[in-house]
């Protein structure tokens, strides 16, 4: 972590605190890092998964506090809120491929298993299908022909699940999932629960703690209070269906629990940065 910081930051993209309302983002690893001096401290992305493919260079990634050595060929997996920095050695080339949560989600179905599975972070081999899948994405991405988005979606779709099957593949994973089991179950419990405006004290009473010691585990876990777990769960949800659908702003609001859309407008606005109609706006550009 950079010297002196007192927590670690949350971004959208590296360094910049904007949302992502296109389905994907395609970046070289080579333009950014030119403007880091090739290099990452420690962060997180709140809403967003990401695939760096390095094609050529090395370096260092850090994921989770484990330091791996990079080299050609490498894919690293980085789920969404999974802590990760990286030393790039100057010259090195490659692509990073973000996806926001509602996407990531979409493309998922619960009963297959792939979440968890790219719920970890991993450093494994780059096989080549993977790799023309994210020149493909590069591809759709700079393009604005008919059909972009849903090229995208189904690139992206096919690319979680050959990078889940690999690491299904491989040992060279970063680590197992540390989620600790009161944190699991508040998960589980929040996916149940979410759009009825459950508390803070509504979870810790189900779980039988107190509000104070399941903020306490998930900020440890996290970086982030329960009462956040909870708001990041409903505003993915807004935004999926703001993306995904043409219900009106206030019938999202009173789906997800909300009694005023206009508080939950507020809400919305506080998290991303926009209004629940500007994204729509945005992501529809």
């Amino acid at each position: 972590m950079m010297e002196g910081a007192s927590h670690i930051q949350t971004f959208a993209l590296f360094g910049d605190d904007s949302e992502l309302p296109d389905v994907v983002h395609v970046e070289t690893i080579e333009a950014r890092s030119r403007l880091h001096d090739w290099e990452f401290t420690p962060h997180r992305h709140g809403n967003l998964h990401q695939v760096l493919l390095l094609q050529s260079g090395g370096g260092e990634a850090t994921l989770d506090g484990r330091a791996l050595p990079l080299s050609d060929m490498k894919i690293i997996n980085v789920p969404i809120g999974i802590v990760h920095g990286y030393r790039f050695d100057e010259g090195t080339r490659g692509h990073v491929v973000t996806l926001a949560a509602e996407v990531f989600d979409g493309s998922l179905r619960p009963s297959e298993g792939l979440a968890g599975i790219l719920a970890r972070p991993a450093l494994i081999d780059a096989p080549e299908p993977i790799a023309e899948t994210i020149r493909r994405i590069e591809a759709a991405f700079i393009s604005r022909s008919f059909g972009r988005a849903q090229i995208l979606r189904s690139l992206s779709g096919l690319l979680l699940g050959q990078i889940a099957q690999a690491m299904m593949e491989t040992d060279d994973l970063a680590g197992p999932a540390a989620t600790p089991p009161l944190l699991a179950r508040f998960d589980h419990l929040i996916e149940q629960h979410y759009r009825s405006a459950w508390s803070v004290s509504d979870y810790a009473r189900a779980l039988a703690v107190t509000p104070t010691h399941l903020s306490r585990i998930s900020r440890a876990a996290t970086g982030r209070p329960a009462s956040k777990r909870i708001e990041e769960r409903l505003i993915r949800e807004a935004r999926r269906n703001l993306v995904y659908t043409n219900l009106p702003v206030s019938t999202i609001a009173y789906e997800l629990g909300f009694d005023d859309p206009a508080y939950f407008s507020r809400v919305f606005s506080r998290a991303t940065g926009l209004s629940p109609r500007a994204f729509r706006e945005r992501a529809a550009a």
